[in-house]
């Protein structure tokens, strides 16, 4: 089981600094429909997560399976050097992309009309930035997938699989934590964080 959680830990932090979904949720929490919202993103970002980390882990572990000599399957070592590749694709477009010198970058659509959103749309849009954002999909997948290619036991895939959603879903569940539960000093709370986002936005 030590060896599934330690292959997944890094993908589970990268996705779990993610600073759109913890810019979203923010934003959300700020509205009047803020408690409605935000419980409806964080449970899209968490279930949308678990049901694409389940499915991986279950391919994979099949695939292992079959092989019937214990080792990882061949096409999981395949799949990790091409989302390796991926991600360094990703990385140069992010550096041609970004804003010139002078200019900051526009913010998404969605952030213009959060104010607007239900908790049909803050799901959805949890779902969105969780497994179809290519960044989170490729740590999604690769964590999913070492996993998968482990030997730790079923027992022990499982609790790293819920370990993985639980680390990656920090960004969404601290937020609406500290709503739920921090009363009137929550207001404070989420407002400093809040007036934290402008030129963290500028450099996404």
């Amino acid at each position: 089981m030590g060896d599934a959680i330690g292959q997944m830990l890094a993908s589970a932090v990268g996705i779990a600094i993610s600073p759109l979904p913890l810019i979203a949720v923010i934003l959300m929490l700020a509205t009047p429909k803020g408690r409605a919202n935000g419980t409806a993103f964080t449970a899209g970002w968490v279930s949308s997560l678990a049901v694409l980390v389940t499915v991986v882990v279950l391919a994979g572990s099949g695939a292992d399976a079959a092989t019937g000599d214990g080792e990882p399957a061949t096409w999981t070592g395949w799949l990790k050097l091409a989302l390796g590749a991926l991600f360094l694709l990703m990385g140069v477009k992010q550096i041609r992309d970004r804003p010139r010198e002078g200019h900051d970058a526009e913010p998404p659509g969605w952030m213009k009309a959060i104010d607007s959103f239900t908790p049909g749309k803050s799901a959805g849009l949890a779902a969105a930035l969780a497994v179809a954002n290519p960044k989170n999909l490729v740590l999604a997948v690769g964590g999913a997938v070492s996993i998968a290619s482990s030997t730790a036991s079923a027992g022990g895939k499982t609790v790293a699989a819920v370990l993985m959603v639980a680390i990656a879903s920090l960004c969404t569940v601290l937020p609406l934590g500290v709503y739920l539960v921090g009363g009137a000093k929550s207001t404070k709370v989420l407002g400093d964080w809040k007036a934290w986002m402008p030129p963290t936005m500028r450099r996404l």
